[in-house]
Formats: C-alpha cells, structure tokens, sequence
C-alpha cells in the first residue's frame, strides 16, 4: 500500500462507524469513508483496504492522486456555507421587507434570488448562481454590515428600480437611502417587461370600488381572480405595463409585462409614495413622484 498511515484493514465485526470512532476525527464519518473509498453502501468485509485519510487528493491505498475532492466532505462544507449565506442575506434584505427566508443549508430558487439581489447591491456580477464556498464574493458577503445601494441604480428623488435578472424591485430616496427591496416576477417570455432608464410612472389606479383589484381589460381573470392579468392597486410606468399586486410572485418571470409584487408589498410601495388615501385614479406624475428604471435580463439556468 501507498501510505500505511492512511490506510486500515478491516477486523472481523468491524464497521464503518466503529472505524469513524476509533480514528477520533471529525471529518472522518460513515458518509466521508463511503466516498472516500467508493462504496456503494456500509457493507464491509473482513481483511478489506480503507483509506482513513479524508480529502488529502490521494487514494492511499495506490497512490493515485484523486481528481474531484471527497464527495460528503464537499457537501457538508458547502451545506455549512449556505447556512452562514442564507444567516447574513436574512440579516441584509429582511429589514427592506424581503421576506425571511429559511436557515436550511438548501441553496434553491429562493436563496439564489437573493444572493443575486446581494450581488446586485455589492457592486459583483450580477447573476442567481450559488456562492461557492470560501469564494471572494462571499466573503465579501458576509463582510457586509449594512446592505448599500447599488452602483449607477439612485437618482435624486423617489426612484423605482426593477433587476429582472434577480426578479427584485428595490425603491429609495435619492442617491443615499434604500427603503425597500422586494421580489418581483417580471414579464415572460414573448410579454418582456421593457428595459428603460428613469421613466417617470404616471398613473396609480387605486380601484376603490373594488377592494383594490383591477381588471385587466387585455388580461382578464376570470370572477376577478386576482392572479396574472388582474391587477392590485397598479402603478404604471410604460403604457400598460404597471408595478401593481398579485397573489402568485414566483421566482421566474411570468407576467405579461408588469412587475409583480404580493398585495402587501404593493401596500406598502403605496404608502411610501403618499398614495395611500388617494380618492380615485390619478394621471398626474408630479402627484405620484417617483421615476422606474428596468435592467438586466432573465436566462433560464
């Protein structure tokens, strides 16, 4: 054998769990010694080879170097680091309204919007992929005490400013205050909600007589349903395309055009603009007050 420190042979009665505990190391386990010996299962046998040196980029048992780094070692570091991610993007986003997410070392749709909504403030490339483990960014990540604005996105004055790669929408007041950041669900493929810079939104319909929800006179529900074409309190900014509230607000875009949000963001975008106790629809962009600025562009991955 390569290396006789690194390799034990199985006793009569042993297993891979009496090996783990007789080595006293914790990265030794079950699952670390299945991968790092590629067994399909625990079953051992009598007079068996087992490499106990985890992760060290070498089968002992021949010599070989080993080209992917032990399998169960790789998961639980990266499920440890999605933790601490998910610990500090809760810190960050929920105190602008994004909902708290859960602490469960799954990296899935949701996480991944809000690392890209993470990257998108820190100035990094903007994209939904996972953060590996150790990396630059996610150090700089969980460096960050205070989730700043993004670069180029304030403006003076209220502003709106929706990232349909991340599918977020984040709102503020002037260059040096962040006041919320939601998530969105931005047009669908062939119903694209369109890119511009700093449009002035000019109409909210508040539709009083209907609880808030209006019909789409293109897209409608039917019996008022409000999802998809049905729209809670709209903001619009780009002819028909309008920031308004629905009950469905998935991670992926599929809308016909509109910025999503749920009816309780929508509710709160409308109070921080002061239309609140509006009594009917109004045109009027100087009431309304706040500018919309769409970038990015979503990728299926």
């Amino acid at each position: 054998m390569y290396d006789p420190d690194c390799v034990v042979q199985a006793e009569p009665g042993d297993s891979l769990g009496a090996i783990a505990d007789a080595e006293a190391d914790e990265i030794i386990t079950i699952a670390s010694l299945q991968a790092e010996n590629g067994l399909a299962d625990e079953l051992i046998v009598p007079g068996q080879l087992l490499d106990v040196c985890i992760d060290n980029g070498l089968d002992d048992i021949s010599g070989e170097q080993r080209l992917e780094r032990n399998a169960a070692v790789l998961a639980e570091e990266t499920f440890a680091s999605v933790v601490a991610q998910q610990t500090k993007l809760n810190e960050l986003l929920v105190p602008y309204g994004f909902p708290e997410m859960p602490v469960d070392g799954v990296s899935g749709p949701v996480t991944q919007r809000a690392l890209c909504a993470s990257r998108l403030a820190l100035g990094l490339p903007v994209n939904r992929s996972d953060m590996a483990p150790g990396s630059d960014e996610e150090q700089l990540l969980l460096a960050t005490t205070e989730l700043p604005i993004p670069p180029n996105v304030a403006t003076e004055g209220r502003w709106i400013f929706i990232d349909l790669t991340c599918q977020i929408l984040l709102t503020g007041d002037g260059p040096d205050r962040l006041v919320n950041v939601f998530r969105t669900s931005t047009g669908e493929a062939g119903y694209e909600t369109r890119l511009q810079e700093r449009t002035r939104a000019f109409r909210f319909n508040p539709a009083l007589a209907n609880g808030g929800w209006h019909e789409s006179s293109i897209y409608p529900v039917p019996e008022d349903n409000p999802l998809n074409g049905n729209m809670y309190k709209p903001l619009y900014f780009d002819n028909g395309q309008a920031i308004h509230g629905a009950n469905n607000v998935p991670t992926s875009p599929q809308s016909k055009g509109c910025a999503r949000l749920t009816p309780a963001d929508q509710d709160r975008l409308v109070a921080w603009l002061g239309l609140a106790d509006l009594g009917g629809s109004t045109y009027s962009r100087d009431r309304i007050g706040v500018t919309v600025t769409v970038r990015g562009g979503y990728e299926l991955g």
